[in-house]
């Protein structure tokens, strides 16, 4: 039986309403605060599990999850201790994505691209490509919940919509797992009709 997604989120208080300014520039009137869902290990663990399951069913092979930090450490963790392979992450260091800490990458290692949710998969791809510059191949990415802007694979080889919406910024050719998808509208900063009444901040910076 699939997990309910939306109810896990609403349970643990993880599906949040408001006025939010969001990491890809976008604003919106809700926000999926995956850390109130992941601080339980037990769930963090049923929903990596979950992911898990969808990607060894269609059949990827990899040896590595990589995720871009902050946001996506804790997904990518379990998802790599449920996949049974090693985990990295990446990290900004003056506005570009590094792997430091003493990561590295083999050539030719197949590695995943883990985020807790998947907005226009901006900060996914920018490790992608951090990766892949240190000989890693990229063969898929995943989140725990998706926002409806990238198209996500489904297990049976077919997909949650025709194509990408084209502010998604994952390549089209590598598939994308994740538990659900979250179709909420996103606004453009400069025609967000929230911004009538309210100013959009960044979920964490304000105390609920």
């Amino acid at each position: 039986m699939a997990l309910d997604i939306e109810s896990i989120y609403k349970e643990h208080n993880a599906l949040l309403e408001g006025h939010f300014l969001l990491s890809s520039g976008n604003h919106s009137a809700f926000y999926l605060q995956s850390a109130k869902v992941l601080e339980n290990p037990k769930t963090a663990e049923i929903l990596a599990k979950e992911l898990a399951q969808q990607i060894l069913d269609y059949g990827i092979v990899l040896d590595c999850v990589c995720s871009p930090a902050l946001g996506g450490i804790l997904a990518g963790y379990e998802l790599a201790r449920a996949l049974n392979v090693r985990f990295i992450f990446t990290e900004r260091v003056d506005g570009k994505m590094t792997l430091r800490r003493g990561f590295e990458v083999a050539k030719n290692e197949r590695v995943l691209i883990c985020e807790d949710i998947i907005t226009t998969g901006g900060s996914a791809m920018e490790s992608a490509e951090c990766v892949k510059s240190a000989g890693g191949v990229i063969v898929a990415f995943a989140g725990l919940a998706n926002r409806g802007l990238c198209r996500r694979t489904k297990t049976d080889g077919t997909y949650s919509m025709g194509k990408s919406k084209e502010v998604c910024k994952l390549s089209q050719d590598i598939p994308l797992f994740a538990l659900a998808d979250f179709d909420f509208e996103l606004y453009d900063p400069k025609t967000c009709p929230l911004c009538k009444d309210s100013v959009a901040y960044k979920p964490g910076s304000k105390v609920f």
